[in-house]
C-alpha cells in the first residue's frame, strides 16, 4: 500500500493535483464557450477578488497581462484545455479578463481555399 504522500507525488513531475480538483468537478464554464484562438487580456485582481481566487486563477491572470490566445495559455500553464477554459470562465464572470473572439474572414467560407488546403495536405 502506498503511503499518503507518495499517492500525490510523482518523482519525475513533482506534486500534482487532478484536473477535476482544480475545477471542482466542473467540465464547462458559464456563458459562451471560449474559442481556441480567442485572445484573452487580464486585469490585476482586487484584494477582495484575491480571496476567492485559486493559485491557478492567479497564474492565469499573471500570464494574460499581455494579450494571449486560449490555446497558448493552456500550453504555457501545462494544464488541459478544458481546465483552462473553466478557469477563464470564472475570471470572465468576475470581469477580471476580456475575451476577444476572432472575426470571421472571407476565407472561412471560401470553398476554393479549403479545397486547395485539402489538396496540399493530401499531396504530403
Amino acid at each position: 500500500m502506498h503511503e499518503p504522500r507518495r499517492r500525490w507525488f510523482d518523482d519525475a513531475a513533482g506534486p500534482f493535483v487532478r484536473p477535476y480538483a482544480v475545477t471542482r468537478g466542473r467540465t464547462r464554464s458559464e456563458g459562451e464557450p471560449l474559442d481556441l484562438i480567442a485572445t484573452v487580456m487580464g486585469s490585476p485582481p482586487s484584494t477582495a477578488d484575491r480571496m476567492w481566487l485559486e493559485p491557478e486563477h492567479l497564474r492565469l491572470l499573471a500570464r494574460c497581462r499581455q494579450p494571449i490566445t486560449v490555446a497558448d495559455l493552456a500550453s504555457d500553464m501545462d494544464l488541459p484545455l478544458g481546465v483552462v477554459r473553466v478557469l477563464l470562465g470564472d475570471l470572465r464572470e468576475r470581469e477580471l479578463i476580456r475575451v476577444s473572439s476572432p472575426t470571421p474572414s472571407e476565407y472561412d467560407r471560401d470553398e476554393a481555399v479549403l479545397r486547395m488546403v485539402l489538396d496540399e495536405l493530401n499531396s504530403l
